[in-house]
């Protein structure tokens, strides 16, 4: 170098001279830019490159890396940033669910039904139309809408922020250990929001195989509208089996534990199909962890809201509307002395049994499969229709949900239920069909019934095999 100050100059004072030089001043700027590339080369390497004796300069991204992708530190940070997600999601959306709740149900609904009465609408089709079509969108909305508002702008912002891609680095390893591809740990954590949106965002997954492999295994992620179910029963029929100084918190380690439980599922269901139907080699990729950036707020709460939210929300009420219809006419059509539901539910009671369930829940498993969120006033409708039960909720057919969860367990255990139909009904919603929002999605997403079908019956099986399993247990030790 012949000149020991131009080593200093920065890209701006390049462009400076430059400039000068198209305005017919002096300056050597081919020298000076050559010195400058290599300044600027040696600045980056010594911020960079670690040599011996000499540690690389530390800066904001290596910094935090080190702390994210740490061997000790990097599963905690993440379980707790999760968790403080989840916890977020679930008790901020109490709020925005019962303002939903009271203005579609506790007012919407009393005035559909005083309006179809004035118009003088026959009952039966006030019945298909406001109990049933219009009831079970409203629900839907009510429980599902908040949850996914909450959920999806806080995974976008992590996703904008960089530390997501730092997540599936963490969990590479256990994933490629169970056959399927590290990028799974993203739509895994998606399904945890929504399971349809879990599926989507399997498209980062290159390799066919590995992605059939998450599209699969998407559905044991607990998708918020199972949350109420397994919150509301582990209060129930978990935290009333210890003192009530513990109840709250036996209660939240029995939903984080089936939440753990539907993990590791996944990485059982991926390590045999990876080794049966959809063997192959795991396929190696190169992660890039690109740098940490400021979240785009606006841009982050559009997409988390149309292209997530209102997208996945309308597949659910397209399904949910004749759901609702199916639901108020099974309690409504008469089979002999009996409605349908009765008949069906009698029917179903002896396998419900047998799984330490009851045909109440079979059967709501299947009326309700367009969205989980109608599961509990599904389950407390056909509960008081067959044990009949005087005053409580409205009508045959017609869904509801309780004030306080000791009047609920009050009506549940009226129909017969113990301890065993609490924990076994927790681990059914967690291994059950997806629903059909999820299902539909499966098969856009393949264009294939072979896989739809896979994807629908596997957990269904394991749902049975499980619960049977527990409920086989539970009676040996119990007699």
């Amino acid at each position: 170098m012949t000149n020991g100050n131009a080593a200093s100059l920065s890209t701006d004072q390049i462009l400076q001279e430059a400039r000068r030089l198209r305005e017919g001043l002096s300056g050597d700027v081919h020298e000076h830019l050559v010195e400058a590339i290599y300044a600027d080369a040696a600045r980056i390497a010594d911020r960079a490159v670690t040599r011996p004796g000499r540690a690389a300069r530390p800066t904001f991204d290596r910094t935090l890396d080190r702390l994210v992708t740490s061997r000790w530190l990097g599963f905690p940070i993440m379980l707790a940033l999760f968790a403080v997600m989840f916890w977020i999601t679930v008790s901020g959306a109490n709020v925005p669910s019962g303002w939903l709740a009271d203005l579609l149900v506790g007012h919407g609904y009393p005035w559909l039904r005083g309006l179809a009465q004035s118009t003088g609408m026959p009952w039966w089709l006030s019945g298909v139309l406001v109990d049933g079509m219009y009831l079970a969108t409203a629900w839907v909305i009510s429980v599902m809408l908040p949850p996914m508002a909450i959920f999806f702008p806080m995974f976008t912002l992590l996703e904008d922020f960089g530390y997501l891609p730092r997540v599936a680095f963490n969990l590479d390893s256990f994933f490629k250990g169970a056959g399927a591809h590290g990028k799974q740990a993203m739509s895994t954590m998606m399904g945890f929001g929504c399971n349809a949106a879990g599926v989507i965002a399997t498209r980062i997954i290159d390799s066919p195989r590995e992605r059939l492999i998450a599209i699969i295994t998407n559905n044991f992620a607990l998708c918020n509208g199972r949350w109420p179910t397994q919150i509301l029963i582990a209060s129930l029929f978990i935290g009333s089996l210890v003192p009530a100084g513990l109840a709250g918190l036996v209660s939240a380690g029995a939903v984080v534990g089936v939440a753990l439980l539907g993990v590791a599922f996944t990485f059982a269901t991926a390590w045999v199909l990876s080794r049966t139907v959809l063997k192959g080699e795991v396929s190696t990729f190169s992660l890039e962890l690109p740098p940490y950036r400021p979240p785009r707020f606006w841009q982050t709460l559009y997409t988390s809201l149309i292209d997530r939210t209102l997208f996945v929300l309308w597949r659910a009420i397209v399904f949910a509307v004749p759901a609702g219809a199916v639901i108020w006419l099974s309690a409504n059509i008469q089979w002999g002395n009996v409605s349908v539901a009765e008949k069906v539910i009698h029917s179903l009671d002896p396998l419900g049994l047998a799984l330490g369930l009851n045909g109440v829940i079979l059967l709501a498993y299947v009326v309700a499969i367009p969205a989980n969120e109608i599961i509990v006033p599904t389950i407390l409708m056909f509960t008081v229709l067959t044990a009949r039960l005087a005053g409580v909720g409205e009508g045959a057919g017609v869904m509801f949900e309780l004030e306080s969860d000791t009047a609920v367990k009050a009506v549940l255990t009226a129909g017969g239920w113990t301890a065993l139909t609490g924990v076994n009904l927790m681990l059914f919603s967690l291994l059950h069909n997806p629903c059909s929002t999820t299902i539909y999605t499966i098969y856009k997403e393949t264009g294939s019934v072979r896989w739809t079908a896979l994807a629908t019956l596997l957990p269904l099986g394991l749902g049975f095999l499980v619960t049977f399993g527990v409920a086989v247990v539970w009676r040996m030790l119990a007699g």
